[in-house]
């Protein structure tokens, strides 16, 4: 079977070979061509099914139009969202994703970028975890254009799209205080990340400027390798003795786990207790009522993430921190 080409198109479509090009590299617009003729022309790449020749197109380009992507944990809904959301982006700009999963392992994570690397990658998009801060400064050493997404070090200055983790925990906590609450629990991994650190702020700030004393036993801290096993301690103790009225959990995941032990000990929501969730997941729809959460701009994120990486490819050496803020969705969790 014969190779279809770059002139078998142009031939087919009546035009140059070089405005096939431009189309096909996604300059059309850049180029100024027609979006007729644009249509064209991919119609017919289609019907002749065309495949580029990638080797011989990155050898002369110096480009592999693929993009590199390392995410925490795949089984996070914020990972596989992000995921998607990247992937619909790149694919718009003519870009292949090449992605990973670290696992929450720094030993992961770096295994992981030396492989994209290999793999000669035109630039990553990085959910960094704990602990990786050697990677990202070598990273920062190489000519390689990279991105951080939703996690970042504050002491390293790295081009970064990132929640505006802060506001968010002090909107959802102000939240819960609007609806007449005062005694609020939160709960949150027992780690190091500033993500999560700063969700911790956030609910204290809104505590304090509210004019509520934070209680100690009120702010619990579960370990990610045995969340279950805490959260069912934590929720035990936070509705005996000294009872709160709601628990905002600072991730999904939390949330499922809490809702969980919530469900075993027989506890009304939102009648006994109000539940707050930082992020939506599916498994709240088999809840018996839907829970109230910050809803995270994943396809927003992930938009920028790969627009800035290709900024960067192009463009390198400018450094750029968006930070993006989450939507409030009040449901019947939280009681009115």
């Amino acid at each position: 079977m014969k190779k279809i080409g770059l002139k078998d198109i142009a031939s087919h479509v009546g035009v140059s070979t070089a405005l096939v090009s431009y189309v096909l590299n996604g300059q059309a617009e850049e180029k100024q061509v027609g979006k007729e003729i644009a249509e064209k022309i991919k119609q017919a790449a289609e019907e002749l099914n065309y495949r580029p020749n990638q080797l011989a197109k990155s050898l002369k380009t110096r480009k592999s139009n693929t993009i590199g992507l390392i995410v925490a944990d795949i089984n996070y809904r914020f990972s596989s969202g992000i995921t998607r959301a990247i992937e619909a982006e790149a694919k718009r700009k003519n870009y292949t994703v090449i992605f990973g999963s670290s696992n929450e392992s720094s030993d992961k994570f770096n295994e992981l970028v030396n492989v994209l690397i290999n793999h000669q990658v035109d630039g990553l998009i990085l959910v960094p975890v704990e602990h990786s801060e050697a990677s990202i400064a070598s990273l920062q050493k190489s000519d390689l254009p990279f991105v951080l997404i939703d996690r970042n070090f504050p002491n390293m200055i790295t081009n970064c799209v990132l929640l505006d983790n802060y506001k968010a925990a002090y909107d959802s906590t102000t939240h819960l205080i609007n609806q007449g609450h005062k005694k609020i629990a939160f709960i949150n991994y027992n780690n190091r990340l500033f993500n999560l650190q700063e969700r911790n702020r956030g609910y204290i700030a809104a505590l304090e400027d509210h004019g509520i004393e934070p209680h100690p036993a009120w702010s619990l801290f579960v370990r990610q390798n045995h969340y279950e096993q805490d959260m069912r301690k934590a929720i035990h103790q936070l509705t005996s003795g000294s009872k709160c009225d709601a628990i905002f959990f600072a991730t999904d995941r939390l949330a499922i786990s809490g809702l969980k032990e919530i469900v075993n000990l027989k506890i009304k929501v939102p009648e006994e207790l109000s539940v707050f969730s930082f992020d939506e997941s599916e498994a709240f729809e088999l809840f018996s009522c839907p829970v109230s959460h910050a809803r995270q701009p994943l396809e927003k994120m992930g938009k920028i993430a790969v627009n800035m990486l290709l900024d960067l490819v192009n463009k390198p050496g400018v450094v750029n921190q968006i930070y993006l803020e989450t939507e409030l969705v009040a449901a019947k969790s939280c009681r009115e």
